[in-house]
């Protein structure tokens, strides 16, 4: 029974941060930020896809891994100089500047998709990458400063759910209506418009002081991202989540990169199957972001996340399984959503993806909230964008490898299956860095 009540407190707490002026304000720049940045890339790649590439006579199997390239590249360049802003600027204020400056990059997206600019939307989308990068830092070193200390694993929590919702929200909306009659109309009014909300929600967001007024720039980009990850690896509880975080976006970049041919390939269906499987994903993390919080009873601790990277593997062990069925013949018509959802084996196959992200959202809440309340004031904002550094290249490091096993003759359910082992592997470290946290 006391249990129960436990758990009662934590979901009531929980959800009862939207109704705070210091965490809402946020949540809801964070989560029109991640939607706009989905938004307008997923309308991107189905305009390159259908339209551009073959106007600007460029293959879109290059331009569509260009994209997401491009977008990458800013955390990589830009991840250390954003730490300084952080740590000289009052970083709410700093927020309103940079949902500024989206608001005008968003503009500039429009005159994109209106001169069927190719090297104009690709600028675009680097400077989106850019302005993501100088927030990353932000938003996750300003939640333990409006938050208590009790709070802080379920804001965690309700920032992951509203991240992976916007994702899905924003790739399916994208690319829903672009191609449609007055689309690139309806696309650019929303991409400024919600640009525009996302600036207004920042302007309530409680002010902070500077962590260090007086810091002096530091340019050299390779030099200052060498020493920010110099800084951050000595403190090795924090570099050790930091490296469980990356492992995360390694795995989760494997899976959804791997949908669509997963869909049309393995299980022989249409692509509103594979915007299925993203659906599931999406909401299978958001699911399990929040169950954190009731599971932790609202206690920042590591101790469970092992076990959550177990409970990947083994799901996604189970999809290979899943996956395993005749070879497809070329005269079937590929399967609907509907087709798809009466067959056995394909429910198993969906059991599965959403049972990998579930555990997946209480593995990566934990690990954001341990970064958070081990790291001082002065050293969290070195902390996120060391994040953003080694999630970006574990990003890159997800692609190439996929590319690799792909010409090599591995199978996507081939792939999905190493990838469990590998976490496997990443359980039983993480379960030894979690003894320290």
């Amino acid at each position: 029974m006391t249990e129960r009540k436990d758990a009662g407190r934590a979901r009531k707490s929980q959800f009862a941060l939207f109704r705070s002026r210091n965490f809402m304000p946020l949540f809801a720049t964070m989560f029109l930020g991640a939607f706009n940045d989905n938004f307008y890339k997923s309308a991107l790649v189905i305009l390159i896809t259908y339209r551009l590439a073959d106007a600007s006579g460029i293959d879109a199997r290059i331009l569509v891994p260009l994209a997401s390239g491009v977008l990458i590249l800013p955390f990589l360049l830009f991840s250390a100089l954003a730490r300084q802003m952080a740590d000289k600027y009052e970083r709410s204020a700093l927020i309103q500047k940079i949902k500024i400056a989206e608001i005008v990059v968003m503009s500039l997206g429009v005159v994109g998709f209106y001169t069927a600019s190719v090297s104009l939307l690709m600028t675009v989308l680097f400077l989106m990458g850019a302005q993501s990068a100088f927030f990353g830092p932000l938003k996750y070193s300003v939640l333990p400063q409006h938050v208590a200390p009790d709070e802080l694993l379920a804001a965690n929590g309700l920032v992951e759910m509203g991240t992976f919702l916007a994702i899905l929200f924003g790739t399916i909306f994208g690319g829903l209506f672009v191609l449609r009659e007055a689309g690139i109309l309806f696309v650019s009014l929303l991409v400024v418009g919600i640009a525009t909300i996302g600036w207004i929600a920042s302007r309530y967001i409680p002010p902070t002081r500077p962590i260090d007024p007086f810091l002096e720039f530091r340019f050299n980009v390779f030099r200052e991202t060498a020493a920010l990850i110099n800084e951050v690896r000595p403190r090795r509880e924090i570099f050790l989540t930091i490296l469980g975080i990356s492992w995360f976006y390694f795995v989760g970049g494997t899976f959804l990169s791997q949908f669509p041919l997963y869909a049309k390939n393995v299980v022989g269906a249409d692509e509103q199957v594979a915007t299925f499987f993203l659906a599931v994903f999406s909401i299978g993390i958001a699911v399990g972001s929040v169950a954190c919080n009731v599971l932790l009873k609202g206690e920042v601790s590591g101790k469970y996340v092992s076990y959550a990277a177990l409970g990947m593997s083994i799901a996604g062990v189970l999809l290979y399984f899943a996956s395993l069925r005749p070879p497809l013949s070329t005269d079937v018509p590929l399967a609907t959503i509907g087709e798809f959802l009466v067959s056995a084996p394909n429910l198993a196959v969906s059991a599965c993806l959403f049972v990998i992200s579930f555990f997946g959202g209480l593995y990566i809440v934990p690990l954001y909230a341990i970064v958070q309340s081990r790291s001082d004031e002065a050293f969290l904002a070195s902390a996120t964008a060391c994040i953003n550094v080694t999630d970006s290249f574990f990003m890159v490091l997800s692609s190439l490898s996929v590319s690799g096993m792909l010409w090599a003759g591995v199978s996507i359910p081939g792939i999905f299956l190493l990838i469990s082992g590998l976490t496997l592997v990443a359980a039983w470290g993480i379960r030894g860095a979690m003894r320290e946290c």
